[in-house]
């Protein structure tokens, strides 16, 4: 289980380090990790530079907190705090497995692009998988 929660810490960090990429102009990846609009080519949303920016920060805070209580920051004191955050981020990465019942997700109805050959084959298994490691280390 140890190797799992390196490898999902590592997974998040990397990540992270693509939507900073992303957020200062990247274009690698860009075109296939945006739900498509229905019966067109263009993104269902556009995201803001901010945002990115924000969900690379959340994902690294994921990882630090998947750190912290899988023991490996022995220096860091747990706090219910830990506890807490582990449980939300096992919630959310669940959440975006599940999806929006449109665009994201496991049981979305709009499958005609590549972002959602890409979410039912990866994206949406990696976020179960991750929530489930979450839950592994909560429990």
């Amino acid at each position: 289980m140890i190797s799992l929660l390196l490898l999902v810490v590592c997974v998040l960090f990397l990540i992270s380090i693509i939507h900073v990429y992303w957020a200062f102009g990247g274009r690698w990846g860009a075109m296939v990790v945006l739900p498509i609009k229905k019966g067109s080519q263009e993104p269902a949303f556009v995201p803001r530079k901010i945002g990115t920016l924000l969900v690379a920060f959340l994902l690294v805070v994921a990882a630090f907190l998947l750190l912290i209580k899988g023991i490996y920051l022995r220096n860091v004191q747990e706090f219910n705090f830990f506890t807490l955050g582990c449980t939300v981020c096992a919630v959310i990465f669940l959440i975006r497995a599940i999806g929006d019942f449109k665009y994201v997700g496991f049981f979305k109805k709009i499958k005609h692009s590549q972002f959602a050959r890409n979410d039912t084959w990866l994206y949406s298994p990696l976020c179960l998988f991750i929530s489930l490691v979450y839950l592994f280390v909560l429990f």
